[in-house]
């Protein structure tokens, strides 16, 4: 079981998404299949609904970025360790949303479309994937796409 923790900041995120927790919660019981290493336990994240200014902050902070991204992820452990974890309850960490950038990015698509893009990628980091080598991009690009296929 995957649940997720939804904390928002920014009034904005209501006017598109009437009700998050319940909206990701649906989305998390179709992606169960995805998630191998450890699809034996049980999954906590939070994830924080903010604004451009906020998730400026915290790149800076923990990226030394100066400047807005759409979504931050913070793993609660080392990535290599994932596939060890003996625990059943299991808190992956945290991931951050900026609605600015998801909401310009849906004047193309539609604004939830977008916003399943963001969390399923933060989600993905959370679970020990990246995207620093070619290889480890089109891994993760490949599961990205599995999943935002699944929950359409």
């Amino acid at each position: 079981m995957i649940r997720v923790n939804v904390e928002i900041n920014n009034k904005f995120w209501l006017s598109k998404i009437d009700n998050p927790k319940k909206y990701l919660s649906k989305k998390l019981r179709k992606i169960k299949k995805f998630i191998k290493p450890i699809n034996r336990k049980n999954l906590i994240f939070t994830i924080l609904l903010t604004n451009s200014l906020n998730i400026k902050k915290l790149n800076k902070k923990f990226r030394n970025k100066n400047k807005p991204t759409d979504v931050l992820s913070f793993p609660s452990f080392d990535k290599k360790k994932i596939k060890h974890i003996k625990q059943k309850n299991f808190y992956l960490g945290d991931i951050a949303i900026s609605y600015e950038i998801i909401n310009l990015r849906s004047k193309k698509k539609s604004f939830t479309l977008e916003f399943d893009k963001a969390w399923i990628h933060g989600f993905l980091h959370l679970l020990g994937y990246d995207h620093i080598k070619n290889k480890d991009y089109f891994k993760m690009h490949r599961v990205e796409k599995k999943i935002l296929n699944s929950i359409s």
